[in-house]
Formats: C-alpha cells, structure tokens, sequence
C-alpha cells in the first residue's frame, strides 16, 4: 500500500471526526500497488445510517478538506455507498472485491 502510516493515520482522524458513527473508510485503486508510482488516493467511504444527498454532499466535502488540511491540496476520489446496502456501480464492485480498510468511525 502506497500511503504512509501517518497518512493512514490521518485518513483516520478525520474520518471518526467528520462521518456518522459506524461509517467505514477503506483505500482501492492503484494506491494498493507497492510496484507503481504517483496516482490519486481513491477512497471508498462506507456511510452508517441513511444520510441524505445533501449531507453525503456534506461528508464528502468536510472529509476532503480535513485531508487537504493535513496533507495540502492532493487528488482524492472518494466514492460513497451506504454501509450494508446493495450497490451495483462497477465502481463500488471494484472496491469491495480489492480495498484495505484504514478506518471506521
């Protein structure tokens, strides 16, 4: 995995900061391969409850500038489902068949 402990570390702070309790977070994509080089952060976040649109709008934002906060601008793609729920995009397929969690709110 292409993050460091204080990123992962990071990930996580914010994470049990700005999302619903319950709410998991979890890294895909080509972060996960050691042999590559640069590339976004793609999170897939896991949402508890049942939020509204407006308020994973709200998530989504407070997250990602908790993250810039800590790391300055970056490319982050956060994807979000709702935690136990089906969810059909190949996106969210992707990322359940090959993710590693870094943190649960």
């Amino acid at each position: 995995m292409r993050l460091t402990q204080r990123e992962q570390s990071d990930v996580a702070a914010v994470a049990k900061a700005v999302l619903p309790a319950g709410s998991r977070v979890s890294l895909f994509g080509s972060r996960l391969d050691d042999s590559r080089r640069g590339g976004d952060v793609d999170l897939w976040i896991e949402l508890a409850g049942n939020p509204t649109a407006a308020e994973m709008v709200r998530f989504r934002g407070r997250l990602t500038a908790g993250l810039y906060q800590r790391w300055g601008e970056r490319r982050i793609d956060m994807v979000m489902s709702l935690l136990g729920q089906p969810d059909a995009r190949p996106v969210v397929q992707a990322a359940r068949r090959n993710s590693i969690e870094l943190a649960c709110a």
